[in-house]
């Protein structure tokens, strides 16, 4: 039995429910975090808060009053506790407008609803196999004020891993409208060039990763080169690594594009960094 934690009640997974008139399910009109867990710690979770202040002021959803990061730290070891998750795990926070209404809201307020699960890993994992990409051609993203937050409406990343899987790969690359590689269809990108890690740069409308963000202070805290600018298929050919990275997987590194074949180094130097960081963290908050 697990429990989730929403509008302020830790409830039986099995229990909870949502109305018909949910604005989440009804106009995806929210947005979302996902956190890993470290002994039984969220993390990163400053990282988290930042952005959930930053996408609900960006989607002019209310915050209320009373919400704070110690607050949501709080509940957030409320229910790990309840669902005895003290090692590795995974979380995701749904954050929607609380309100009734058709495309007009009747009020913005801020609900949100918490689930955690455990993880075999109280760690990151570095992928064994290389995992093997490609574009995703049939649709691209939009680059707006929006592109670079987590919000609900995830189709066109749908979309893409359905490909992926349909085309036997594991990850599908989006393209902007401009075709510039911004993300895949689950992770942040970087690519490695003679020792200088290139990503793509906000402007060209990946999402903002707490990961992405979180690699590039790793990278120059350790004196390696890090350039946010625009990339397309010829940097990716040209390249001697290519990784992806979110927030509960970490870093993956990438085998193949099409006939190219990379490298590992940078990769696995920069899990072990991850991995003493995360280690750092979870155990200075107690």
């Amino acid at each position: 039995m697990s429990y989730v934690f929403h509008k302020g009640e830790y409830v039986k997974d099995f229990e909870a429910a949502i109305t018909k008139d949910n604005r989440a399910f009804r106009f995806s009109d929210g947005f979302f975090e996902s956190m890993r867990i470290v002994n039984g710690k969220a993390l990163f979770l400053e990282n988290h808060y930042a952005r959930v202040i930053s996408t609900a002021a960006m989607l002019k959803i209310t915050i209320p009053e009373n919400f704070s990061l110690a607050l949501l730290s709080s509940q957030i070891e409320g229910l790990l506790q309840r669902n005895e998750i003290t090692q590795g795990g995974r979380m995701r926070i749904t954050f929607y407008r609380s309100s009734t209404g058709f495309y007009l809201p009747k009020q913005d307020d801020m609900a949100y609803f918490i689930e955690a699960e455990p993880l075999p890993d109280n760690e990151f994992m570095m992928n064994t196999t290389g995992k093997l990409v490609d574009i995703y051609m049939d649709f691209k993203k939009d680059v707006n004020k929006l592109s670079v937050f987590k919000t609900l409406n995830c189709q066109l990343y749908v979309m893409a891993a359905i490909h992926a899987r349909d085309k036997g790969i594991d990850e599908a690359l989006i393209q902007n409208n401009k075709l510039a590689i911004i993300e895949s269809n689950s992770s942040n990108v970087f690519i490695v060039s003679n020792g200088v890690l290139y990503t793509p740069t906000l402007d060209d409308g990946p999402v903002a990763g707490t990961m992405r963000m979180n690699v590039i202070n790793l990278a120059l805290e350790n004196k390696i080169k890090v350039y946010e600018c625009t990339l397309n298929p010829h940097n990716l050919l040209a390249a001697d690594e290519m990784f992806i990275t979110n927030a509960v997987r970490g870093i993956e590194w990438v085998g193949g594009y099409r006939t190219k074949r990379y490298f590992n180094d940078m990769s696995k130097r920069l899990m072990i960094l991850l991995n003493q960081r995360a280690i750092d963290y979870s155990t200075s908050k107690g």
